[in-house]
């Protein structure tokens, strides 16, 4: 423990140090080819998968079957083919819930096909027909969420940027904490996309929320930025990359301490939701935090952190710093090769 305290200790200090804006041109790299292959690769694998509330289509849920097989494999089989059988290409999907439950997903059918596939489905797993729930959502009603998601997600972009620039008053925080977003946004979405995971309300809903913790943890790290370049004066020692890249070491620990205590609790709701209880909002919700945590934790140091230093490196005044401190350093070592010659 003694050691780890000693490890923040000299972060904070300064004592010891990761140059996380120096090698921001690497850090760019890694967020771009994670972009490339969180676009692509759900293209490749023929798109995203939505919930049936943005498709729409028909659901049956069977409940408490006592038969219900250990192999997951063999319920979705024995599930598609009863319905497959009522109506050909129905294109079922199906997930067990739970230890007891099935619940089935097809196109949109007729009430006539509804009703026969939830005979054949009581049949099929041995349980009495009221053990069968059907319920449908029409297209509409999709098109109306998926409207609601995007909106959603339009201004909550729209009022952070403007809130960021209002509390650190300048817009080049938010520019960075925006982008940090997008950036957080896209390889979540890719990972949904690459792994074939459903997207449902309950996932977009964790989706807003990962934003709201990503834009937290900048907030916290930005402040300590400003905090330690309005010391800066024109005689300052430090660049102000420099400023910047210790206030991210400084907060380095914080940063990594939030993440893991934020991702194991969720961790822990994700596998309870999965594996023991099979709760599909459950799972939907950990899914989406437990991935935007982790992304969330690491934009903000290597990608929000950075793009500030380099949006501002530029001003007149910050760029007469660093020209001096460049040549007083130059001239400084300099000196110190004539000694050691002489």
């Amino acid at each position: 423990m003694g050691g780890l305290a000693k490890f923040g200790n000299d972060l904070y200090t300064g004592a010891r140090s990761f140059n996380f804006v120096g090698r921001r041109r690497l850090w760019y790299i890694i967020a771009a080819v994670l972009i490339i292959v969180s676009v692509v690769g759900p293209a490749v694998r023929g798109g995203f998968v939505f919930g049936i509330e943005f498709r729409g289509g028909s659901e049956f849920q069977v409940s408490q079957i006592k038969g219900l097989s250990d192999d997951p494999i063999e319920n979705q089989d024995v599930a598609s083919a009863t319905v497959e059988d009522v109506v050909a290409g129905s294109n079922p999907r199906v997930t067990t819930v739970g230890n007891s439950g099935i619940r089935v997903q097809t196109e949109q059918l007729t009430k006539t096909d509804s009703d026969d596939v939830a005979v054949a489905l009581a049949g099929a797993f041995d349980v009495p027909q009221k053990q069968v729930t059907a319920s449908f959502i029409g297209p509409s009603w999709g098109a109306d969420i998926t409207l609601s998601a995007f909106r959603a997600l339009i201004v909550f972009l729209v009022l952070a940027a403007i809130v960021m620039a209002l509390y650190f008053r300048t817009w080049k925080m938010s520019v960075a904490a925006i982008v940090s977003l997008l950036h957080d946004i896209v390889i979540t979405a890719g990972v949904y996309g690459i792994l074939g995971f459903e997207i449902t309300p309950s996932a977009v809903i964790g989706f807003l929320t990962i934003l709201g913790y990503s834009l937290y943890d900048t907030v916290v790290v930005f402040d300590k930025i400003r905090e330690n370049t309005a010391e800066d004066g024109d005689n300052s020692s430090r660049t102000f990359g420099e400023s910047v890249n210790l206030a991210v070491n400084q907060t380095l620990v914080r940063s990594i301490n939030t993440g893991v205590v934020a991702a194991l609790p969720v961790g822990a709701i994700l596998f309870i939701g999965a594996v023991v209880l099979g709760a599909g909002t459950l799972r939907d919700i950990a899914l989406s935090l437990f991935i935007g945590i982790l992304i969330g934790t690491y934009s903000t140091i290597f990608i929000a952190a950075p793009l500030y230093a380099q949006l501002r490196e530029k001003e007149p005044a910050i760029l007469k710093r660093t020209k001096r401190l460049e040549s007083s350093r130059e001239a400084a070592q300099k000196g110190s090769t004539a000694q050691l010659v002489n």
